[in-house]
């Protein structure tokens, strides 16, 4: 596919925009426009839309290849084909030698023996793609991950920001450019019908939906990205294009190749909607402090701390949102940065909140050197949280009374005594009682989600007996400190059997004459005597 080029486009304006000097179209044709080596069209009056969107997508042949390292030196990507590592792609400095993409990579070596074979990486190629697209988010608020290789933005909104469609056209593809990526850049009024033009190597520019239609009959059936089943037994039909596509009985098309395949050209042509899913960026918070000395002095650093974790409410504050894990890295001139990690149980944007976790960490913290530099890493941003209530505390040395939340309480203790020695608890998916729970950590990112699981989960009773306790039974009824009538009941439960722990008992919920609820069963296959496992709050 040809390389992206810095050479304008021939493009034309809309109704409502003066169309800029154009020599290399007829001026008759005002709202149709393609590239030198597309034919001239007849103009079609474009229909009147309430929205008009416009789609630019960017199409990376190469990208598995520019991905895995810079392009100056002889090099190949390989891919295993069935036992055999073939080359998928390589650079114009392993073409020249004779290295052509479909030989195994034993028979590329020997024609050049300095040759650098890496193995394609489906991971390289997403966070190239991820950082491409966080790069093309500066012109629109809508790009989409359309494909493996394949990029695609809204920029319908953005064409008045940026000084028309040819200027930000030429930006955009001077920034591959400079990223060393080799793109395929085509513009249309459908989120498809830019892709299929961009596949196809067409430098197109098309800006009513009344001009699809022509501009994508001569595109070859390689564009549409279908099995190679289905374009097999297309072309063995006579078809060697869209056009022919569309010109065959739609009904007879669907039943031979499915309906998915004609709702994609109605949706190429404008003619269904195509939504798409915007893709987001994590914002991620990263602050650094430059000491104008040497700082080692515990307050001091402090006091900096103090004024990066009020720069990270600011940022948060305005999203709405918390986090729970952050990182201090404290760089010295000669040793290594010193790291401290403070998590919280719940997600908290509160400068104060993280000051006096920091305080406390700090005092068991050992500084190798004085420090140069602090940088704040913020974690994973989450919604805030409402909590439901604290509980009350006295100052030793003041005597004032303090309040804390149970999350706070769980902090300062994990602060203070380390998190390994602070656990709650999380539900495991078992039904049997004794292996439905397990001890979990609060300080994660998992941990808020968890405990509001737990205050949910209540058809249980919270206090489990660590082994079930026999009861005394008079006349078959269960009996603690008087009978127990049961209320609820029998929850059923036959499992375990592939283990040396398998269960078969009948549980209800009883009260006793005192008002306790309690949780009883009795075994299927045994005597039947009664048991206690639990009590509810």
């Amino acid at each position: 596919m040809p390389p992206v080029r810095k050479k304008p486009w021939p493009i034309r304006a809309g109704a409502t925009t003066p169309a800029a000097p154009d020599t290399h179209n007829p001026p008759h044709n005002p709202q149709y426009a393609f590239a030198l080596d597309e034919p001239v069209t007849p103009p079609v009056a474009p229909a009147a839309t309430a929205i008009r969107r416009l789609w630019f997508c960017a199409y990376l042949p190469q990208l598995p290849l520019e991905a895995s390292g810079p392009a100056n030196e002889a090099r190949v990507v390989v891919e295993e084909q069935q036992g055999i590592h073939r080359v998928l792609l390589a650079s114009p400095q392993a073409l020249e030698a004779g290295v052509q993409p479909g030989q195994s990579a034993n028979a590329a070596l020997a024609l050049l023996p300095k040759l650098r074979i890496e193995e394609r990486s489906m991971l390289r190629e997403q966070q190239a793609l991820e950082a491409l697209a966080n790069w093309l988010e500066q012109f629109t608020s809508v790009v989409c991950i359309a494909d493996r290789d394949v990029l695609l933005i809204e920029i319908a909104g953005s064409l008045r920001l940026y000084g028309g469609l040819l200027n930000l056209r030429q930006q955009i593809a001077e920034g591959f450019e400079r990223q060393g990526l080799s793109a395929s850049l085509a513009i249309a009024p459908t989120p498809l019908a830019a892709t299929w033009l961009a596949r196809a190597g067409r430098r197109a520019c098309i800006r009513e939906p009344a001009n699809l239609a022509p501009a994508l009959r001569t595109l070859p059936l390689a564009c549409l990205d279908w099995p190679a089943a289905t374009l097999a037994a297309i072309t063995g039909m006579g078809v060697t294009n869209v056009g022919d596509c569309l010109r065959l009985p739609r009904e007879g098309f669907a039943r031979r190749f499915g309906p998915q395949r004609l709702l994609e050209f109605d949706r190429a042509l404008g003619r269904l909607p195509d939504p798409r899913r915007s893709w987001r960026a994590p914002e991620i918070f990263c602050i650094d402090y430059e000491m104008t000395e040497e700082q080692s002095d515990r307050e001091g650093l402090l006091a900096v701390c103090h004024e990066l974790l009020l720069s990270l409410e600011r940022f948060l504050l305005t999203r709405q949102l918390g986090t729970q894990r952050l990182q201090f890295s404290f760089f010295h001139l000669r040793a290594p940065a010193t790291q401290l990690v403070l998590g919280c149980a719940r997600p908290e944007r509160l400068a104060g909140h993280w000051v006096d976790l920091l305080r406390i960490r700090f005092e068991r913290v050992t500084l190798a050197e004085p420090v140069i530099a602090v940088r704040l890493y913020g974690g994973r941003n989450q919604a805030l949280q409402a909590e439901s209530g604290r509980l009350a505390f006295y100052d030793k040395a003041g005597g004032r009374r303090l309040r804390y939340s149970m999350s706070q309480l769980v902090e300062r203790l994990a602060a203070r005594i380390g998190p390994q020695s602070v656990q709650g608890v999380a539900t495991v998916a078992e039904h049997r009682p004794q292996k439905a729970w397990r001890l979990q950590g609060l300080l994660g990112d998992r941990a808020a989600t968890t405990l509001s699981a737990i205050r949910h989960s209540l058809q249980r009773p919270l206090w489990i007996l660590p082994e079930p306790t026999l009861l005394c039974a008079e006349q078959g009824f269960p009996m603690l400190d008087g009978r127990l009538i049961l209320l609820e009941g029998p929850e059923r439960l036959e499992t375990g059997w592939w283990d040396e722990d398998g269960i078969t008992r009948d549980y209800y919920t009883a009260v006793n004459p005192l008002g306790m609820h309690l949780w009883v069963f009795r075994n299927r296959n045994r005597a039947s005597d009664w048991y206690l496992h639990g009590f509810f709050g």
